[in-house]
């Protein structure tokens, strides 16, 4: 017997119900939302098509941002054909009957506007055939991508295509996305306005996601029912950050946290912490970036610095998740509330520098062992002065390699410890000009 007899009857006019965010699709340029620098009366695309002009261009932009609708907009406006592709699902192959059916419209006088989803899902031979084909004009190519384009595609595509951004939503254009929703449907959504800016939150900037939130609520409220923040998050599944550990996410996050670190923001520094907890980041992944933070941008104005965020890291491992975070949370704050410093930082590199510009000169033979007779005739420690005999522990001796002559890379500044060492360091300069007047 078939199971289909004991299924649930679904009347076919809600079966065969498009989805929201479908329904919602843009029919003019006009209508987009969220992308106002590109497709407002003053936008870039606007200006593109009142030109009657369009080139080869990336869509760059989080998903759920339009990239795929203005791609079909801007076929539609420009009276061109439009071909549609996905990096995931497409070879060689595929790319080839595509070039090929926009050849033959283009003997025909009709240009292609061909749009490639995850375009930077294309290895480095699948993008340089796109080449010929946008250099000849026989397609206009639209790549779409969620990734950084100057890192994921390449320099010879990327010479060829504008590289446009497309921004997340912001809370305005995702309201103005719930108005049009609830237009549609011809009811409000059953929320409190807590629930409602909850809604909004849990999108992230996108714009897909809210559509598909909101028919979730529809879907779950029961006839007058109205639901709370506390509600929301009972019926609806809180949506993930988006955030991929090995791509833009991950990178903008680190560089948010490392940035407010080193501007001394310990608030703002707990917050994109706690979003990287939040994400799933592995924390001594973190750990050790607060430990390069410490060396890069507290350095030797807090010496205590490293010793902390080392302590931090043991603690987590002694710990574990969750307990152990507030291990490298009290870290974090110590951090930026440390004076900073990169003299440390500065001062290696360039030493480096110079160690490679002068990689070949020896050091002066006054401060090399002799350990035969032959290196000790040839002045091998010749004139040495053992440092812990002379006045003040400080012979004031020269140890660069003769060729090159004192140098200063350290310059420590009147911050934090680094202060104590500045004077040090002033004075043993005071003594060395005394103890070795040349």
């Amino acid at each position: 017997m078939s199971n289909d007899l004991f299924a649930p009857r679904i009347p076919p006019e809600v079966a065969n119900r498009r989805p929201l965010a479908d329904r919602l699709r843009p029919q003019t340029i006009a209508d987009v939302t969220g992308q106002d620098h590109l497709t407002g009366e003053d936008g870039v695309l606007r200006r593109m098509i009142e030109s009657g002009s369009l080139g080869s261009m990336i869509f760059w932009g989080p998903p759920g941002t339009g990239k795929t609708t203005v791609a079909r907009l801007l076929s539609g406006e420009a009276g061109l054909a439009f071909e549609q592709i996905s990096a995931i699902f497409s070879g060689v192959a595929d790319l080839k009957k595509v070039f090929e059916a926009a050849r033959l419209r283009r003997m025909d006088g009709r240009q292609t506007l061909l749009f490639v989803d995850e375009i930077h899902r294309f290895n480095r031979a699948q993008q340089d055939s796109f080449l010929p084909v946008m250099e000849d004009g026989t397609v206009i190519l639209v790549g779409a991508t969620t990734e950084n384009p100057s890192f994921e595609l390449n320099a010879a595509l990327l010479s060829r295509a504008r590289v446009l951004t497309f921004k997340s939503h912001d809370d305005q254009s995702l309201a103005e996305l719930l108005n049009r929703a609830e237009a549609i449907e011809g009811r409000e959504l059953p929320l409190t306005p807590e629930a409602r800016v909850s809604l909004l939150r849990m999108a992230d900037g996108d714009g897909r996601a809210v559509l598909t939130l909101a028919e979730e609520v529809w879907r779950a409220a029961r006839r007058d029912e109205i639901f709370d923040a506390e509600g929301l998050t009972k019926i609806v599944q809180r949506r993930a950050p988006v955030y991929d550990k090995a791509q833009d996410g991950h990178y903008n996050l680190i560089s948010a946290l490392h940035k407010s670190v080193r501007g001394s923001d310990p608030d703002a520094a707990l917050y994109y912490l706690a979003r990287m907890f939040d994400a799933g980041e592995d924390p001594l992944y973190l750990g050790r970036r607060l430990v390069r933070m410490a060396v890069e941008d507290i350095g030797l104005a807090d010496p205590q610095a490293l010793v902390i965020c080392n302590a931090a890291k043991d603690a987590y491992d002694y710990l574990g998740s969750p307990e152990g975070e507030l291990a490298l949370a009290q870290a974090c704050v110590y951090l930026a509330t440390a004076p900073k410093s990169n003299a440390v930082y500065t001062a290696f590199k360039a030493a480096t520098m110079a160690a490679k510009q002068n990689g070949s000169l020896l050091p002066p033979k006054h401060i090399l062992n002799a350990p035969t007779k032959l290196m000790k005739d040839e002045g091998y420690n010749e004139g040495y002065r053992y440092d812990h005999d002379e006045p003040d522990a400080f012979s004031g001796q020269d140890y660069f390699p003769e060729k090159m002559g004192r140098q200063t890379f350290y310059d420590p500044p009147e911050r934090g410890f680094e202060r104590d060492i500045r004077k040090r360091l002033e004075w043993w300069s005071k003594l060395r000009k005394e103890r070795n007047p040349r």
